[in-house]
């Protein structure tokens, strides 16, 4: 009984032993740049976002975005705080999966909190290039419809610390963009 125990409990341990990030990908960074929103009503203005490995496998995410709409002096602030769990596929490539709290701020009464879930691949696609594509769902509650999106990114390596990021998210016939400087570690 002993030995099936310990078995099974080895068993259910080597996916976490044997699994790291990707070779050429870190999950330390930050980054700050300019934001767009293309929608019914355009806006732009910055944001930040972050990542912290805790574990070989595991990090903590979050981002910032405060836009102005176009022609108007309302702004909107947008937040996430999150986990994600990325597990090795190949030697340059991850599989990643996340969980976050989402926030959107327009002030007014128009504040709303939520969640997303996404999966995706994120990977060295040569040595100063990275990129990923994810898919994923958000839901805002009752307010807002539940959306599914897509997102697509690269990062060109300077070097090792430094590089240029960016981003693309499609949601519902929206489209988020964000560019700038990300400094990894």
């Amino acid at each position: 009984m002993k030995q099936s125990l310990l078995a099974l409990g080895l068993a259910a341990a080597l996916p976490f032993a044997a699994a790291h990030a990707a070779e050429g990908v870190s999950y330390n960074y930050v980054e700050g740049g300019y934001t767009t929103t293309n929608a019914d009503l355009d806006a732009d203005g910055f944001g930040v976002n972050a990542s912290v490995a805790v574990h070989p496998n595991f990090h903590l995410f979050g981002a910032y975005m405060n836009q102005e709409i176009d022609h108007s002096n309302v702004d909107f602030d947008q937040w996430r705080l999150g986990v994600g769990y990325n597990h090795e596929i190949s030697r340059n490539a991850d599989l990643v999966t996340r969980l976050a709290y989402e926030k959107f701020d327009a002030g007014r009464g128009f504040d709303y909190d939520g969640y997303s879930v996404e999966v995706g691949l994120r990977g060295a696609l040569a040595p100063n290039f990275e990129g990923h594509a994810m898919v994923g769902y958000e839901d805002y509650g009752s307010q807002f419809d539940d959306d599914f999106y897509g997102r697509l990114g690269a990062v060109v390596k300077f070097n090792p610390n430094w590089g240029l990021s960016g981003d693309v998210k499609f949601v519902s016939g929206d489209t988020q963009w964000f560019i700038g400087p990300r400094f990894t570690w």
